[in-house]
């Protein structure tokens, strides 16, 4: 069996080749299971853990372990910690043990951006990412696979996070700044923002409805369970919202919290990124809309990255 880490992974997925297969992916399917979830406790300290298998037609089968513990920043530890195993599909052989911190990353980031060039206009131009962690790290960079970002904001809770973030991401040549101060600088920011990635473990809503432009593509891809919130649910009332997947309106707080409001239902979701990548549904028609990609993963996703390290590896 072979192993690859994060570097090896890093290497294999660049952008530029993921997110073109993580569209092929959705067009082709596979077989995807809703994920497990299981709530872990010990001395004192509360975690999740997902357990999320798919295999596909092309004979891989993989199973990811990822475990979220959101208390980890306080010991500058990052909050997500998975591992990938990739099998065959016809013999259940082990072929690979994957680094999944590296797999998730950057299949969460390339996800966001395939959504985005479906759904963010054309002349995109400025992104703001609120979130400082592995994955906002990486939204940039996906982001410009896909349009021509001049400029990226990071707004963090935690500032000095954010120009920890903002400088290493000048050092790979990306023109980004740190936002000082608390959310009156980040209802600046949203407002003048032609992209708005939100990659946190939010429990409660950083986004308002009414900070949001005409034009705006809102694009949530952190919170991934019922308790978990970056956007208010009036963010979902007359916009256009999208989702990765059908489980994402069984597990997003921002898409459940919405539903309670009594004003937006699953039937008010345009479409699935299966259904976009198909052509089975039209992306954004309009540049005055705003549209929102609401994003919990999907396991799709992680078998399309593990293959593809795996065959460059």
């Amino acid at each position: 069996m072979k192993q690859f880490d994060a570097d090896q992974c890093n290497r294999a997925l660049a952008f530029r080749t993921l997110i073109p297969a993580l569209r092929e992916a959705f067009d082709k399917g596979a077989s995807v299971p809703l994920r497990h979830t299981h709530t872990i406790e010990s001395q004192g300290v509360q975690g999740t853990t997902l357990i999320m298998p798919a295999w596909n037609e092309a004979g891989f089968f993989g199973v990811k372990t990822i475990n979220i513990f959101p208390a980890n920043g306080a010991q500058n530890l990052p909050g997500l910690h998975a591992t990938y195993v990739l099998y065959s599909a016809t013999t259940g052989v082990p072929l690979a043990l994957i680094d999944g911190d590296a797999i998730t990353a950057r299949r969460t980031a390339g996800a966001a951006a395939l959504g985005a060039d479906f759904l963010a206009r054309k002349d995109a131009r400025r992104l703001l990412v609120l979130g400082a962690g592995r994955i906002a790290a990486l939204v940039p960079g996906a982001m410009r696979a896909v349009r021509d970002i001049e400029h990226v904001d990071i707004w963090n809770p935690r500032p000095v996070r954010a120009a920890v973030l903002a400088e290493s991401l000048r050092k790979q040549g990306i023109p980004a700044t740190p936002l000082e101060g608390g959310l009156d600088a980040l209802e600046a920011a949203v407002r003048q923002a032609d992209i708005i990635s939100c990659a946190t473990l939010a429990e409660a809503p950083l986004i308002q409805r009414d900070w949001l432009q005409p034009g705006a593509h809102l694009d949530l891809i952190g919170s991934f369970k019922p308790t978990m919130t970056e956007a208010a649910p009036e963010c979902f009332l007359d916009t256009e919202v999208y989702v990765d997947t059908d489980e994402a309106a069984l597990k997003s707080g921002d898409l459940l919290n919405a539903f309670a409001t009594g004003r937006f239902a699953t039937s008010d979701i345009r479409a699935t990124l299966e259904q976009l990548c198909r052509g089975q549904r039209p992306g954004r028609t309009d540049d005055q809309a705003i549209t929102v990609f609401k994003a919990v993963g999907s396991a799709l996703e992680d078998l399309t990255a593990a293959v593809q390290v795996f065959q460059k590896g």
